[in-house]
């Protein structure tokens, strides 16, 4: 009995434990070159943005760069299309204006009519040369005295009304003052000879520094200089009448 224990302890002594199994990993699946070409080159490509340009390919490449002078000739286009377009917002779009006379649009027709204007006024006064100096005339008739010349040239041109006397032309609102230096033909001139008013002596300007007056009693209408120190002297002021504004 003591021996057949023995025994059965020598053979639990002897008997190894189980060796424990372990769990094997699956094998990766081979993938073939062409399957992970594919799989890469969808990963790498991205979806079109939705602000890339609408361009076609073709017109992308027949597109050339800009010499200098096209580049700044684009920038000036585009600077004035900016303006119209700010312009128009504000409900304001301006077209290119006619030809103006002096800052005023004028029609061909208006144009031409203010120069016929311009052009009686002149021959009125040029056929007067030659006749005698007659104190409060105005009438080829009876002569003229300075304004009675001036009022004869233009009572019938223009639509504003005339004045009769030298100081109150001098001082008409509706011919607007013009400096010597701007002086044109049919520009009235004036001077202060008798210390009668502002201005007591009236002339009208032909251009080329000469003017065309009745100057006094004894004397006949005729053309002066106006660069004669006498008219330099007693010289005033220059008002202009005929505009094309104030022609009939």
């Amino acid at each position: 009995m003591a021996e057949t224990n023995k025994k059965n302890r020598q053979t639990k002594g002897n008997a190894k434990s189980p060796t424990p199994v372990k769990s094997k990993k699956p094998e990766p699946t081979a993938v073939s070159n062409k399957t992970k070409s594919r799989t890469a080159s969808k990963a790498t490509e991205k979806k079109p943005s939705r602000t890339q340009s609408s361009t076609p390919a073709l017109v992308k490449k027949n597109l050339k760069k800009l010499k200098p002078e096209e580049e700044k000739q684009t920038t000036a286009q585009a600077r004035v299309k900016t303006g119209l377009k700010k312009t128009a917002l504000k409900g304001k779009v301006e077209k290119n204006p006619a030809p103006t006379e002096k800052g005023m649009a004028l029609s061909a027709a208006h144009k031409k009519r203010y120069q016929h204007a311009k052009t009686t006024a002149m021959n009125k006064l040029m056929s007067q040369i030659g006749k005698p100096y007659h104190w409060g005339g105005s009438s080829p008739f009876t002569g003229f005295d300075c304004s009675g010349l001036v009022y004869y040239a233009y009572k019938d041109v223009v639509k504003i009304q005339i004045p009769r006397t030298a100081n109150e032309m001098y001082h008409l609102r509706d011919a607007a003052p013009i400096k010597k230096s701007e002086l044109e033909s049919g520009d009235l001139v004036f001077f202060r000879i008798n210390n009668r008013g502002a201005a007591d002596h009236v002339g009208v300007y032909l251009g080329e520094g000469k003017f065309i007056q009745s100057p006094r009693t004894g004397s006949d209408i005729r053309i002066s200089k106006l660069s004669e120190d006498y008219w330099q002297e007693h010289y005033v002021g220059a008002r202009r009448v005929v505009t094309p504004q104030t022609i009939r």
